[in-house]
Order: structure tokens, then sequence, then C-alpha cells
């Protein structure tokens, strides 16, 4: 799918899908503040899913089947700045690393003027006065605005629009859950800053070589990045926004292999279940460590279609070393260790968990397909008890690809039964890597 494609379906669903309040054109109406042109990327998966880099502890648990059927995240602009040409450089003065503030000094006094009571406001001594646009309040502008939108359309409900089940403010995120037809879909509604081009700060990560290289042109990867509404463990919540690449990693999705797909999908199962309390891993974290494995390891083995179950063992050693050296960069400003904030004590109690996955890792797996199934048939039977014409959904047992499967449990199954209490990895062999080959203990295969 083209970022036009992705443009233009996320538009079209907005109009639909959360027709009940006829898109952001009518919040934009309210009070003129969201630009009338706008751009909204829609991702599948949730925010909890891990698809944009956001802290999981303020959102609301919901479970699939129970409370929805389908999972998104629209990330809709406030802001945008889309007329420059050179490295993008942000106010990272008085953050952590892949944090920044955002002075509305680089925009007019219109924007200024439309903004500033979603402001900080901070006055110099030369007697200047500088307004910090504030994620907080931007969220909570946001959230009122919806909240009136929907007020209003709920008064003349129209034949053919969606059924509001729930809104909800989240932290800085608005859910959204809807009835269409028979089937429930979640959106998360996370208000950001659009750039064009691409950060100074991670200016250094182009110059390196990466898995993606003549598969996609590098305008296709640093064609935009975000300031999504979160903040740094010490960070102050009213001011810092978090840099994302969501955009870019849509696109490096595309040099993904289905098998290294397959399995990242299985052990992020996993890990949402096993890794849950305390908040400390995200799949956000998880997909950081597949793009890293992507650019380590030799395109050739990447590309095994029968591999599924090697490269989950791998995934899982990768989140294991990571742990235990409290070590995760991201993978667009690898300087910034997402996990530093972490407690010894919360680091080593995650390792003790995924030692348990590791030595049975196709147990774990059965127990998080049996978790997948259960919701589809709670959703199918909620479904079948609204409309005998519903709307299949598609986390069905009929065969989502992201889905983990019993046959990648039945792999992994065989290879630790041939190979009982030995380290199974998907490292490659130092001297030879022209073939695919998987280590069992210090003997390359």
């Amino acid at each position: 799918m083209s970022p036009r494609q992705l443009i233009s379906w996320s538009n079209s669903t907005l109009a639909s899908a959360t027709g009940h309040f006829k898109g952001a054109g009518m919040v934009q109406k309210l009070d003129q503040k969201l630009p009338v042109a706008n751009e909204y990327l829609l991702l599948s998966g949730g925010v909890r899913e891990g698809v944009v880099d956001i802290d999981l502890d303020e959102l609301n648990v919901y479970a699939r089947g129970t409370d929805y059927d389908m999972d998104f995240t629209l990330l809709v602009p406030a802001l945008k700045l889309h007329d420059r040409n050179q490295p993008v450089t942000l106010d990272m003065r008085h953050s952590a690393l892949c944090h920044s503030w955002l002075s509305l000094r680089l925009f007019d006094e219109g924007t200024i003027s439309k903004w500033k009571d979603c402001c900080t406001i901070v006055d110099h001594i030369n007697g200047a006065t500088n307004y910090f646009f504030s994620p907080t309040k931007v969220a909570d502008w946001f959230y009122e605005s919806i909240s009136v939108v929907l007020s209003e359309i709920q008064k003349k409900p129209q034949r053919g629009m969606p059924k509001v089940e729930k809104v909800e403010k989240n932290g800085t995120i608005i859910s959204i859950i809807l009835g269409v037809g028979s089937s429930r879909m979640l959106y998360d509604i996370v208000p950001v800053v659009s750039f064009k081009g691409w950060p100074a700060v991670a200016q250094s990560w182009l110059m390196e070589n990466h898995f993606w290289d003549g598969k996609i042109t590098e305008e296709e990867v640093i064609s935009g990045f975000y300031l999504v509404p979160a903040c740094s463990y010490k960070g102050k919540k009213d001011n810092e926004w978090r840099l994302s690449f969501a955009r870019s990693e849509v696109q490096l999705k595309k040099c993904i292999s289905s098998s290294l797909m397959q399995a990242y999908q299985a052990c992020k199962a996993i890990i949402i279940k096993l890794l849950s309390r305390p908040k400390a891993i995200s799949p956000y974290h998880l997909r950081s460590m597949m793009l890293w494995a992507c650019d380590r390891l030799p395109a050739s083995y990447l590309a095994q279609e029968d591999y599924a179950a090697h490269f989950l063992l791998g995934l899982i050693d990768d989140l294991q070393h990571c742990l235990v050296n409290k070590m995760c960069p991201n993978y667009f400003i690898p300087q910034c260790n997402m996990l530093e904030h972490l407690s010894e004590d919360t680091v080593m109690l995650h390792a003790r968990k995924l030692s348990s996955v590791r030595s049975d890792p196709a147990e774990h797996l059965r127990t998080a397909i049996e978790h997948v199934k259960a919701a589809n048939r709670l959703t199918l039977e909620l479904q079948r008890r609204g409309s005998t014409t519903s709307i299949p959904s598609p986390q069905s047992d009929g065969g989502d690809p992201n889905q983990p499967d019993d046959r990648l449990a039945k792999k992994l199954q065989q290879l630790v039964t041939e190979n009982p209490g030995k380290s199974i990895s998907v490292f490659i062999n130092p001297d030879d890597v022209t073939r695919p080959h998987f280590r069992i203990d210090d003997k390359f295969f």
C-alpha cells in the first residue's frame, strides 16, 4: 500500500467508520483550530498493539472479543509543518532523547492566536513571551471537541451511521468504539504534530547501511515524522512530545518477510499476556528489536519462508538480551535507550518470566493462540446475535496472516523436542553467512 493509498484510506475510513461525528471536518468547524487540508494516518492495530511509541500505563484495558473486534490507530495532525527542505531542528534543550518541546514561534501569528489556549507560557527576562504547544492541553481540547460533536450528532441520528459504543480519554489518547453492522471497531485517536522531512537528531541514522537499502527509496523512508503526545519518564507532561516515525515504519514493514512478520505477531501475542504487569515492555520495543535484527542478519536468511519458528526463538532471545542488559535502542535514534528508566527489580522480573517462555515456547504460543481463538469465537457469537449478515472479523479463525497459528507452535515443539536442554537460536554462523543456519548450543546447522 503506497503512502497515497494509505492517506486516502484514512480519510475515507474517518468519514465512514467515524461518521457519527462526520469526520474531523466537524471538529475543525468548531473553532477552526485543525488544518483545513489535513492528512490522517490510519494504522492497523490499536495503540495497545504497539503501532506507535506511546506509554500504555494510562490506557484502560480493552479486550478483543469482549470490547471490540477490530482496532485501528488514527493520527490526526493538530499542527503541521510541510514546507521545509532541510533537516528539522527541534528544541530538545529541556527534554530527554527522542523528546522535544515545541515552540509556536515556528508558526505564524494566526496559528499562535488560535492555539495559545492550548499552550504553556514562558516569559523571558527580555520581556518576550514564548508559547509552548502542550500535549496534555491539546488532548483535553480534542476530547472536549469530539464530545461536543458526538452530542450534536446523536441529537439527529442518521440512517447508516455507526453507533457510538464508548468514548473515553486515556491519558492523551481518545479511544472510540463504534458499532458498524454487527462488528465493533476501536479507534485510538492521537492528536499529533506532523512534519515533512527528517529530524536533525536522526540524521546520522541515514548514513548507516540498512536492510531496506535498494528495496525502497530513501525519499519514501524520510518523507515525514510526527510528535506524539507522550513524555519521557522524567519529563514535563505539559510540555514534552515524543518523536514518532510511524510513517517510516509503514514503509519499512513492506521490506520484512512474511515469516519474520509471523514470528513477530506470535511473539507479540505472548509478551502482551505474559509481560503486562508491571508495564515495562511494550510491543513497540519488540518491533524495534525486529528492525534491528533485519539490519543485523543476512537478507537471504531472513527470506527463508519456513523459518518462522527460528525467528520466534531469536526474537525471544533478543528480548531477553535487552532485558538483562537493560538496553533497547530506538531504531531511528540509537543513542536513545528505551529501557533506561526501568528498575533492576522490574528488569529481572520480566527476564525470569521470559525464561519460562524460552524453556517451553510452544506451550506459551498455544496458550496465546487459544486466547485469540476464544476472542474470535466471542466475536462471531456476538455477530450472530446481532445480524445474520454480519461483517466477518479480520481476526477470525479463517486466517488473518498476522495472527500466530498452530503450525508455528508445532514447528517450535519439534525443535525443542529434538534438542532437549539445548539452546536454540537464530544467530548466524560467523564463518559462513552465505547460507541460512540456526544454532543449537555451539553447533551450526
